[in-house]
């Protein structure tokens, strides 16, 4: 019996996922201490070893632990920029017609086959330069940026009113939200009390399931069309999606096509700071003055769930006294806020409060490589003699969509009173006759 619910599999995709990056990052973060200090560090002590006194011989050694690790998270971050991007380009655009478990499949096996690799990689103590070359093969494969693109497209499928696809992403948010938020909260407590290798094999189990899932038990929301699917090629796709892109710039006016640019240019410059910024997190609350343990940096993780609780609640209740536009602004503005807190943190308090301001707005964390390696880029430059300066460059950056949001209040207002004014005269010239 076919299931017509994708709701299990993004659960134990965001699962997966939610433990999965602390874990290896914090992975990463041990293995490069002991490579380049030749001691390991035990698992309860890690505040110990972090050195809050510049003049501790220790501290100038974890400055260069932090360079390390984030050149070599934008070593990986860069091995999977580009089949990442191809794969999910070519696998999302042929699932318009070849249905929409063709990407859930892959890219579920490329996540399962990079979480077994860091297993064995983790059991084995193998040369971590390894996950450089698992990064890129997984990335063939698409990444979550295809799966859960793959999702939200399963549920359009289904959901024929536009009612019922309101509510089923409204629950698909509360369910991100709790799912990350537990596993956050919980995933410290796995490192502390199950290690790496086991942590790593939880996760694994999840993906198995999750793909057995996709395969046997969940329904092909396009499966009325299948007999169509043979004769739509490859080739044919990529055309029609370039050309239904085309015309949606031609058939508009200029004003609507300066508007369209200037939205795109907004979101993609909110993402590219908001998510490029988003795994120094983790590197910044592992080094001092912070010295935060893997307990403590799960509760900051779940902390991030708290957008999904935010971003539902404030969209609903402020959707009844104010604009898109203005609810947009207090977005922006409480990320910049967020982010200008980040950087003068130095209590555990102001770190969590600057990461609630932050969280407020974060609407999404699981896809921007590129901007995660431009910002993995920048930290490994600056951490030497300033480490928020990272979180600095994001709040100035966030100026950039606030000031792109008054340009585009200023164009949709000008073209809303300019198609009025059409109407208008077209109205007249009507009644004139």
């Amino acid at each position: 019996m076919k299931i017509p619910f994708v709701e299990p599999v993004i659960c134990l995709s965001v699962f997966a996922l939610t433990l999965n990056s602390p874990l290896t990052t914090q992975y990463v973060y041990r293995r490069i201490w002991e490579e380049t200090g030749n001691y390991s560090i035990e698992l309860e002590s890690n505040t110990s070893e972090c050195a809050k006194n510049k003049s501790s011989p220790i501290f100038a050694f974890q400055e260069e632990v932090q360079k390390k690790v984030s050149l070599f998270n934008l070593e990986m971050d860069i091995s999977g920029l580009i089949p990442g991007l191809v794969s999910t380009f070519v696998f999302l655009s042929h699932s318009d017609h070849g249905g929409r478990k063709f990407p859930l499949i892959l890219s579920s096996v490329g996540a399962l086959a990079n979480s077994a690799w860091l297993c064995l990689l983790s059991y084995f103590a193998l040369p971590i330069q390894l996950l450089i070359a698992s990064t890129f093969i997984g990335a063939l494969f698409g990444n979550y940026t295809t799966f859960l693109g793959a999702s939200f497209a399963y549920i359009v499928d289904q959901c024929k009113e536009k009612k019922q696809r309101t509510i089923r992403i409204a629950i698909i948010d509360f369910l991100f939200g709790v799912v990350s938020g537990l596993t956050g909260l919980s995933s410290g407590y796995f490192i502390r009390g199950l290690g790496f290798v086991w942590s790593f094999l939880i996760v694994t189990v999840a993906l198995f399931v999750n793909l057995i899932y996709i395969l046997l038990f969940l329904e092909d929301s396009m499966k009325e069309s299948s007999s169509q699917n043979i004769s739509v090629s490859w080739t044919e796709t990529f055309k029609n999606l370039f050309h239904r892109t085309y015309m949606l710039f031609k058939n508009a006016s200029g004003e609507q096509r300066s508007l369209c640019c200037l939205l795109l240019f907004t979101m993609i410059t909110y993402f590219f700071v908001t998510i490029g910024v988003s795994p120094i997190f983790v590197l910044y609350e592992l080094d001092s003055p912070l010295c935060w343990d893997e307990v403590l940096i799960g509760y900051g993780s779940a902390l991030g769930s708290v957008t999904f609780f935010s971003s539902f609640l404030g969209i609903w209740l402020f959707s009844y006294c104010m604009e898109d536009i203005h609810m947009a602004f207090i977005g922006t503005f409480t990320t910049m806020v967020g982010m200008a807190m980040t950087a003068f943190a130095r209590t555990t308090l102001m770190m969590f409060l600057g990461t609630m301001f932050a969280c407020l707005a974060f609407l999404e964390t699981l896809g921007g490589i590129t901007a995660v390696s431009t910002f993995n880029g920048i930290y490994s430059a600056t951490v030497a003699w300033c480490k928020g300066f990272v979180f600095l460059l994001s709040a100035v950056l966030l100026l950039i969509p606030a000031i792109s949001l008054c340009v585009i209040k200023y164009v949709s207002r000008n073209a809303g009173s300019y198609v009025l004014l059409i109407q208008e005269e077209s109205s007249e010239d009507t009644s004139d006759r």
